[in-house]
């Protein structure tokens, strides 16, 4: 990373056009190959003189930029490993009016290229007219930027990859581009080459997009010193193998306190007979201690790492049985036979953890277990988020079915007029609201309850009163007259006719109101104060400002408080679409 001041750094600067360079040499390599593809397919309704024009245009561009990015040196700024290729990154961090500069710049360029490209003289004169237009805004918002000294930074990495895997990206793009040629020769008639486009380019978004989510999911299967790396991103998961241990010097004992089982180690006898523990096991209660006699512990086993090093010169595997307070770690050996059940004292650089390719599952207990005990490793965030989600789901189905109906089919003064007013509440900003609800809660003595996160439900939200207006007046008349006709009430009507026709919003908005429930953490954090009402939302922040040094077990925990959000999503997604399709929304 290196940051500008009133000057420029070359390095950075270097970097920088290096890696444009590659981005872009790439991207014309892509639309030559493209063009080349349709030239030789012959694809109909297009010019071949164009096309042979865009080959050549795309790869003598493509050709100069890549030798450019190749020529150019692209320093790191700090010590990687060489091997493989690695394909460059770099994202530049500047106020607005720097990016301003690099947009009029783009412009500038897209138009000097065009008037390159135009086929007219008339169409160059007017493309030529705004090239210096845009350069003299570039020039402007930069000369902006360099009044600030010190607020541009670059960052800079890239993307290691063996030779293998860079060539066989470039295959199967290039197999993609040719197979999308020949599909759209062979089938424009229907359509079909756009369709697979289309779909491709749709598969492909979603990959990208869900590429944090993969990661989310993948690291809170890791452990610490696998998440953070200087040089790449590790996908692949490896655990520590573990190992029993019975330490006789300083054994490990299991009891009971506060209604939950514990783990520690002894540190006094007292004279009544009775020996304080002082527990390390679970981590919320690490470093508390507790008085109980003999008999009501029970002796386990130790988890201990298994190691390699070296032992007068042989290669030894053992266990690391004790961490010592200078930093290095006692080893009893098992391996080689003649060595067995030696301990020794090794510097922790000349001994080194055994592991293998795995999942962690320890870091969701470990999760678990920091929470407070008063929290039953979570059950009580739980309990209050499914409490909120149950009730703000009946209070919005209830209260929004029952004003939408009134609106869309019975008929009052001013009905039209309070429609209106209750749409433009969507203009309010939350934060114009927020003072004078709290003040009204607390008039109520609702503070630190659930009832401010819930209640307001049950007053209809002007969104999906709309929502369900809309669908509610695509009902055909005929069929609330023909229960009219059989003496349905009003209320009758709704439930025994309307409300059949219209589940597919109902269950889109209790999805989103669900959804929302879930998420929920500006509501919590407002008008709850006590530990054991606070929902899921709420303890993943103050988990993350507790715990946020050890990562594997922040993204386990978040893993947790999602996964029955994307459940739920997943399994009512056929609901969730057809009701935003048939609704209002969905032009019907």
């Amino acid at each position: 990373m290196g940051a500008y001041g009133g000057q420029a750094l070359t390095p950075e600067l270097l970097y920088i056009l290096g890696t444009l360079a590659t981005w872009v040499g790439w991207v014309l390599t892509f639309k030559a190959a493209s063009a080349t593809f349709r030239y030789l397919f012959k694809s109909p309704g297009v010019n071949l003189s164009d096309l042979q024009r865009g080959m050549v245009l795309n790869g003598l561009g493509a050709g100069a930029l890549l030798l450019l990015g190749a020529l150019i040196p692209k320093e790191l700024g700090r010590t990687v490993d060489a091997a493989g290729a690695r394909f460059p990154l770099v994202w530049v961090l500047m106020p607005w009016s720097g990016w301003a500069a690099v947009a009029c710049a783009g412009f500038a360029i897209l138009r000097a290229f065009q008037t390159f490209t135009a086929i007219t003289s008339e169409e160059q004169r007017k493309k030529l007219i705004g090239v210096p237009i845009w350069l003299v805004l570039c020039a402007y918002f930069w000369w902006l930027t360099a009044q600030q000294p010190g607020t541009v930074s670059v960052f800079r990495g890239g993307i290691p990859m063996s030779l293998n895997v860079a060539l066989g990206i470039v295959a199967l793009a290039i197999a993609t581009l040719a197979a999308m040629a020949w599909i759209s020769r062979k089938t424009t008639s229907r359509g079909y080459g756009k369709t697979v486009a289309s779909h491709a380019a749709l598969l492909i978004g979603s990959l990208i997009f869900g590429v944090p989510f993969a990661w989310l999911v993948v690291t809170s299967f890791k452990e610490d010193k696998d998440i953070a790396n200087a040089t790449a991103l590790h996908w692949t998961p490896y655990i520590t193998v573990m190992d029993k241990y019975e330490d006789p010097d300083e054994p490990n004992f299991q009891g009971k306190f506060q209604n939950s089982v514990v783990e520690g180690s002894i540190i006094a006898k007292l004279p009544d007979g009775r020996v304080r523990i002082d527990i390390n096991k679970p981590m919320a209660m690490r470093g508390t201690t507790f008085e109980a006699f003999p008999i009501e512990l029970k002796q386990v086993p130790k988890e201990v790492p298994e190691v390699t090093g070296t032992y007068n010169s042989k290669p030894v595997k053992g266990i690391a049985i004790k961490e010592m307070e200078d930093g290095s770690r006692k080893v009893l050996i098992q391996s080689p036979p003649d060595l067995k059940g030696t301990v020794y004292t090794a510097l922790a650089k000349d001994v080194e953890n055994v592991r293998k390719v795995g999942l962690r599952w320890q870091n969701f207990t470990d999760a678990l277990d920091y929470l407070p005990p008063d929290t039953q490793k979570g059950l009580v965030y739980l309990k209050n988020t499914m409490i909120l989600v149950v009730m703000s789901v009946i209070g919005t189905v209830v209260s929004c079915t029952l004003v939408a109906y009134a609106f869309s089919r019975m008929q009052f003064y001013g009905q039209n007029f309070l429609f209106l007013v209750l749409l433009s509440t969507m203009m309010l900003p939350g934060a114009v609201t927020m003072l004078p609800g709290f003040l009204v809660f607390r008039t109520l003595g609702w503070i630190d309850t659930l009832y401010p996160l819930w209640v307001p439900s049950f007053f209809a939200g002007a969104f999906n009163v709309f929502l369900l207006r809309q669908f509610f007046g695509s009902i055909p008349m005929e069929l609330e007259d023909a229960a009219k006709i059989d003496g349905c009430t009003y209320l009758g009507t709704l439930w025994s006719v309307m409300v059949p026709q219209i589940k597919p919003a109902l269950a889109a908005i209790s999805i989103f109101t669900a959804m929302g429930a879930w998420n929920n953490f500006f509501g919590p954090l407002i008008f709850i104060s006590s530990p054991d009402k606070m929902p899921v939302a709420y303890a993943v922040q103050l988990y993350n400002s507790s715990r946020g040094g050890e990562p594997g077990l922040l993204m386990a925990f978040t893993t947790m408080s999602i996964i029955p959000v994307v459940l739920l999503f997943f399994l009512a997604q056929r609901y969730f679409i057809e009701g935003v399709t048939l609704s209002g929304l969905g032009g019907r």
